[in-house]
């Protein structure tokens, strides 16, 4: 049955017997996650186009604050608590919060209060649920298993990008709004028993224990709650990664206000209708160059290539943008951005963390994940009102400037793949002569 299945995985990516339980328990756990996003995720977007660029950015202000805490907390518990049960914790603890907000919609009568917290908490829960997922990813596979591995895994998410819309779709009707919070709630409460088969399939399949870089694999790592901090501070190539993913966060800031806007002269069902058809449309396209390209593309063209692809059709697509800055164009950038970085970059930047030690993968990783990134929402969204709202520019205007930074990204990644081959090519140095002796 493995051997039936490694074939015909082999269609889509370079995968090896032993690995193929691994994979495809990897590929479940993304799904269930991400699909459990997807089913809120257009309720929350949707909700952004009744209030002001303003509003907007106090949100996401809100979100960075939230998020740094959140690490921190996340970062003490790393340090005393032990991966094998403080992972699958996190997820238990977001399937109740979803819970209480559906508890709250039952109960309270303030509703723009609550949408705004809701909008906060789903924001935060967007970026928490998958760093950590793919730190835990990170520390199951090897990096020659990663490099083969991480883009078929990555589809996953994609596929669950689908299911979750497809599901609230069908539910919706019957069930209501609210509802579909316990919808998610269920669905990510799945995640806890999943996670701790895959810490057994590390040991039993992979034999990846060595690859922890620890003493004992699953014992918590200790040192303090800020250490996370403290190690990217520290290191030039976890600051160039949290470089490469704050310019990312320009482009998807500058788009994301650009669609919001282009969309207010449409009611709510239609701004959903729009939306729900991107999701759709990305999720495809990514579920196949994710699942059949991307591992591939890492292996045969090599790291650098993989990381500054997206940037550079970013580059073209602001530049089309600023002569052309209407609603199918701007949907047409944020679905190539979107479908570049859930199939391409997203897994070729989780590669750059399997060359790292535990201790960075599960402290200094959401530190760059969760709030570089909510630290760069926040300042573009800033940076986009100061541009339109007080400079008046348009988003013609605004393109252009965001053609500049798309170049910068690029150049970033060319770095990054390369430092990445170095260390790479440094340890196989350091293992062959550890063998001769």
């Amino acid at each position: 049955m493995t051997l039936s299945l490694q074939r015909l995985l082999a269609r889509a990516c370079e995968i090896e017997a032993h690995e193929v339980r691994s994979t495809l328990a990897s590929f479940g756990l993304v799904l269930i996650l991400m699909g459990s996003y997807y089913i809120l995720r257009p309720v929350r977007d949707a909700m952004a186009s009744d209030w002001s660029d303003a509003e907007v950015s106090w949100l996401w202000t809100f979100t960075f604050i939230c998020s740094t805490f959140a690490v921190w907390l996340y970062g003490a518990a790393v340090a005393r608590v032990s991966i094998r049960r403080l992972v699958p914790s996190v997820y238990g603890l977001f399937a109740a919060s979803f819970g209480l907000f559906y508890i709250g919609t039952q109960t309270l009568q303030n509703g723009v209060l609550l949408d705004k917290a809701f909008y906060v908490w789903t924001s935060l829960f967007s970026l928490f649920h998958i760093s950590v997922f793919w730190s835990f990813m990170a520390d199951t596979f090897s990096r020659p298993q990663a490099t083969r591995l991480f883009g078929f895994i990555g589809a996953g998410a994609s596929t669950g990008a689908i299911i979750g819309p497809a599901l609230a779709a069908l539910l919706v009707g019957d069930i209501g709004t609210d509802a579909l919070l316990l919808v998610a709630a269920g669905s990510i409460a799945l995640a806890p028993p999943l996670i701790i088969w895959l810490q057994d399939l590390k040991r039993s399949d992979l034999n990846n224990e060595a690859h922890s870089a620890g003493i004992a694999a699953f014992d918590n790592i200790g040192g303090g709650a800020l250490a996370g901090f403290s190690e990217f501070l520290k290191s030039n190539y976890l600051l160039v990664i949290g470089l490469f993913l704050f310019l990312y966060t320009s482009i998807g800031s500058f788009v994301y206000f650009g669609q919001k806007n282009l969309l207010e002269v449409y009611d709510i069902e239609t701004r959903s209708q729009i939306l729900a058809g991107m999701d759709l449309v990305v999720n495809i396209f990514t579920i196949l160059v994710g699942a059949f390209a991307t591992g591939r593309i890492a292996t045969h063209f090599g790291l650098p290539f993989t990381l500054a692809s997206v940037p550079v059709l970013m580059v073209a697509g602001m530049l089309v943008l600023a002569t052309m800055p209407v609603v199918a164009v701007v949907v047409v950038v944020q679905a190539v951005r979107r479908m570049g970085t859930y199939a391409i970059s997203r897994p070729a930047r989780e590669m750059l963390f399997t060359a790292v030690d535990r201790e960075t993968r599960f402290k200094a990783k959401p530190v760059i994940d969760i709030v570089i990134y909510r630290g760069g929402d926040m300042l573009n969204a800033w940076a986009f009102t100061a541009l339109t709202q007080g400079l008046g520019l348009g988003l013609a205007s605004v393109a252009v400037v965001g053609a500049g930074v798309a170049a910068l990204w690029a150049a970033t990644g060319v770095y990054l793949g390369r430092r990445f081959n170095t260390m790479q090519e440094e340890e196989n140095t350091v293992n062959s002569t550890a063998e001769v002796k």
